[in-house]
């Protein structure tokens, strides 16, 4: 279903058309017999949120999904890919509706399944639902439609008030309002009502060339924590289960055991045929194998360092370099290059 609303227009010249795509969430939640349930279109969000902004605007509504994030997969990041590509020619922004459990995921993908994208793609959510009262989705929606008004370009993520570089975002709380975290960069930009306060330069999200679809990707990719006890079996039995990566969660800076539960000779056993990308537990600063001797020892077997990017990045990275090479060094080098400032230098 799409429905058309004209607010407030102010002459033709003066007009932005946004489009905003529905896929679920607790945003579109009501409660039922079973617990809070996805079941809102995007027409009765809009409606219960009331929404109203001076700027005259267009909207055009579109549901595509109408699920709980936690069910979101890589074949929906496709769907949401590839509604979106085919978006923008005809509108001036486009917001997206998400649950926020996997919000960040779908902002990473999003990230390299449409590369040099030409308008502002914002993603938003609520952490209550809008039919719920002091609900966070009305100033969430705002502020993502009043952004997606921008002369500028990128995936974005609104809430409360804060734009955020998608593919630089995470969520960090369960319940609470401010639910996400621009890691390891600034935040873009603030709604302050009507007006954007920018945080980096405006010109830095200009658009570059034209976009790219490319929804190449590889699912069969799996993070595992690194934690005392865990040995070489953990990592033969996912080899065997048929994961064609492994994202691994390791400690401060980086480094991989290899005194007790010796999981060291494992990876450097895999890592030619099967890359091994290493992140950390902490949400700031990244991995640096080159510090400690634990650290070397893990480059030496072989692991790819994530640097700077966030675990959701790192993890949709991979899945999209392993669907255009299963090559190890050719999967390196593509977690090494800068798409869209999602990861350092």
């Amino acid at each position: 279903m799409s429905e058309k609303r004209k607010l407030e227009r102010r002459g033709a010249e003066d007009m932005k058309r946004i489009l905003i795509i529905g896929t679920g969430g607790t945003i579109a939640s009501a409660k039922t017999d079973a617990g809070f349930k996805s079941v809102l279109t995007i027409d009765e969000i809009l409606e219960k949120a009331d929404i109203k902004l001076k700027n005259g605007y267009e909207i055009d509504t579109r549901n595509i999904l109408n699920i709980d994030s936690t069910l979101i997969q890589p074949e929906d990041w496709e769907r949401i890919a590839k509604e979106v590509y085919k978006a923008l020619e005809d509108y001036d922004g486009i917001v997206i509706t998400h649950g926020t459990d996997t919000l960040a995921y779908t902002a990473s993908m999003l990230t390299f399944m449409i590369r040099g994208i030409n308008k502002p793609v914002v993603l938003t959510g609520s952490m209550r639902p809008v039919t719920e009262e002091e609900s966070d989705a009305p100033r969430n929606l705002k502020a993502a439609i009043r952004f997606a008004m921008e002369d500028v370009s990128g995936i974005f993520v609104a809430f409360m008030d804060k734009i955020m570089l998608g593919c630089r975002t995470s969520k960090i709380r369960a319940l609470g309002l401010n639910a996400f975290m621009s890691i390891n960069y600034p935040d873009v930009a603030y709604v302050k009502g009507e007006e954007v306060i920018y945080n980096l330069p405006q010109k830095r999200f200009k658009p570059k060339g034209e976009p790219v679809l490319d929804t190449k990707y590889e699912p069969r990719v799996v993070f595992i924590r690194l934690t005392p006890g865990l040995d070489g079996n953990a990592i033969d039995a996912l080899v065997k289960a048929g994961y064609r990566g492994i994202v691994l969660e390791g400690y401060g800076a980086g480094g991989i055991p290899y005194r007790k539960r010796d999981i060291l000779s494992k990876i450097r056993e895999i890592t030619p045929q099967i890359p091994v990308v290493m992140t950390t537990q902490a949400l700031y600063d990244g991995v640096d194998l080159t510090k400690y001797e634990v650290g070397r020892k893990a480059l030496e077997a072989g692991i790819i360092p994530a640097k700077d990017m966030t675990k959701e990045t790192t993890i949709t990275k991979l899945m999209w370099a392993l669907g255009h090479t299963k090559n190890v060094e050719e999967v390196k080098e593509i977690m090494h290059t800068n798409y869209a400032d999602e990861i350092e230098g």
